[in-house]
């Protein structure tokens, strides 16, 4: 999981480990989640597969940071 502060707002970006078949190689689910004064704010929902959990982590931050832009 990573996080950043930005604009007052806590950002976090997940991965979550997808593996729907065993022979399949692994991709990541990402999602986000915005918080401030240590309360959830918003929450995403599945944004996508990505391949590492770099990727993936990096999506869920990139949509934190959209959603603060669009509401500050």
């Amino acid at each position: 999981m990573q996080s950043e502060q930005h604009q007052g707002y806590m950002l976090w970006g997940r991965a979550i480990l997808q593996q729907k078949e065993i022979l399949h190689p692994e991709r990541y689910a990402a999602s986000a989640a915005i918080t401030k004064d240590n309360k959830v704010l918003e929450a995403s929902g599945v944004l996508g597969e990505f391949d590492t959990e770099e990727e993936a982590e990096l999506a869920g931050i990139q949509w934190a940071r959209a959603w603060v832009d669009s509401v500050d």
